[in-house]
C-alpha cells in the first residue's frame, strides 16, 4: 500500500524503498540466518591461521558493526512504512463502522473496565 500521502513533507525515495523492502524481505530468510552462521563459524575457524591476531578479532567487529548500523535503519525505515499502511486500514475501519455501532461498543467498553 502506497503511503507517501500520509506525511506530505516526506519526500519518497524509490530506490531507497525498493532497497529497504529487498533487504528486509532478504534478511528474514532462513537461508540468511544460516549464511550468517557460516561466515561467524568460518570466522571463528580461520583463528588459528592467523594467529588470533588483533586483526583477525577487528574483522568480526568492524564487520557486525557495520552490519548492524545499516540494518537499524532498514528495519527503522521498513517498520515506519508497515505502522503507517496499518493505520491508514485502522482509519478505513473506523469510517466504514457506522457511529452508533461505535458508540455502543464505546460504552460497552468502558463499563467492562470498570467491573474488572
Amino acid at each position: 500500500m502506497d503511503v507517501r500521502h500520509l506525511n506530505p513533507g516526506h519526500h519518497s525515495n524509490p530506490w531507497f524503498t525498493r532497497l529497504a523492502n529487498r533487504v528486509a524481505h532478504e534478511a528474514g530468510r532462513p537461508r540468511t540466518s544460516v549464511l550468517a552462521a557460516g561466515i561467524v563459524v568460518a570466522w571463528g575457524l580461520s583463528g588459528p591461521l592467523f594467529g588470533y591476531s588483533d586483526t583477525w578479532q577487528l574483522v568480526i567487529n568492524t564487520s557486525t558493526t557495520i552490519v548492524t548500523f545499516l540494518m537499524v535503519f532498514i528495519i527503522q525505515n521498513t517498520q515506519t512504512r508497515d505502522t503507517q499502511a496499518m493505520q491508514v486500514k485502522l482509519d478505513e475501519l473506523i469510517r466504514a463502522t457506522p457511529r452508533k455501532v461505535l458508540r455502543t461498543r464505546c460504552s460497552t467498553w468502558r463499563n467492562w473496565t470498570r467491573t474488572t
